[in-house]
């Protein structure tokens, strides 16, 4: 069976000017830097990506999105992190637009 974590918002807070001056995006949906979350189903780009390990599929555990014009993974892509509950061993997977 999937487990499947419940879902938490994650806000990124920037810590410094230099952090502020980095969010936004003037040309992406207004979605994008706004994506990062813990638990619940990855928001898949692509078709889904579910790693396995110990003989199952991993638990989706964390979606990080990209956090500005400046600083945007690829096509304003997103990571997400899987952990197995088995052995404790992660592994992250990456897609954009």
């Amino acid at each position: 069976m999937d487990r499947v974590l419940p879902e938490f918002e994650l806000v990124p807070q920037p810590k410094s000017v230099e952090a502020v001056q980095l969010l936004g995006h003037k040309w992406a949906p207004s979605d994008v830097g706004h994506r990062h979350k813990l638990g619940g189903t990855p928001h898949w780009l692509q078709s889904e990506q579910w790693p396995e390990c110990c003989g199952s599929r991993m638990t989706f555990y964390a979606q990080l999105d990209s956090i500005g014009a400046q600083i945007h993974l690829a096509d304003c892509g997103l990571i997400y992190v899987f952990v197995c509950f088995g052995c404790y061993s992660t592994k992250s997977e990456f897609q954009c637009a």
